[in-house]
């Protein structure tokens, strides 16, 4: 998922680059899976990241779910460009009630979020409810779950929802850039 994305977005002549939370790293080293770090190790790291990129005015940042998730938590704060998240964890699954949105209320960084329709941590349905700052575009794939895969009655397809995320990544960093 992520190498698609990466690679879709650099195909459109964008630097992309990629890094791990510190808990992931470990995972790979070790092999154990754990839990993620908590949110200031996360915030931190992300921090570390957009320091070592340059100029944090040139840069987007993004991720997958909680990746995406931290990245807008600090987007403000880090005086980014933009924010792209892909299948934002609106809320926990199957608790629409224990929302995730309060500091998107207020975004001032310019921000888009590809969501599959029928995410399970936020479909279309739950986050017509919620109160997202102007500076918040969404895009919603056709029937997409979490990872943007549709049902095949649907007669969407994988592949065509991520290129359509990756379609629109790139319109939304073009025009951050003035391309």
């Amino acid at each position: 998922f992520m190498d698609a994305f990466a690679e879709g977005i650099a195909a459109g002549g964008f630097r992309v680059a990629r890094f791990e939370f510190p808990y992931m790293a470990q995972r790979r080293e070790t092999g154990k899976k754990r839990p993620p770090d908590r949110a200031p190790v996360l915030e931190a790291t992300w921090h570390k990241v957009i320091d070592h990129l340059g100029s944090p005015a040139n840069t987007v940042i993004g991720g997958k779910s909680m990746g995406g998730r931290i990245a807008s938590m600090i987007a403000d704060d880090a005086g980014v460009a933009g924010l792209v998240c892909l299948g934002y964890p609106f809320h926990p699954p199957g608790k629409p009630e224990r929302t995730r949105t309060a500091h998107l209320e207020e975004l001032r960084t310019p921000a888009l979020i590809v969501q599959g329709e029928r995410d399970t941590l936020g479909n279309r349905a739950d986050v017509a409810g919620y109160t997202l700052a102007s500076t918040i575009e969404m895009v919603w794939l056709p029937d997409g779950d979490h990872s943007f895969k549709p049902r095949k009655a649907s007669g969407h397809t994988e592949q065509e929802n991520w290129n359509c995320g990756i379609e629109r990544i790139l319109a939304f960093m073009a025009a951050l850039s003035g391309a």
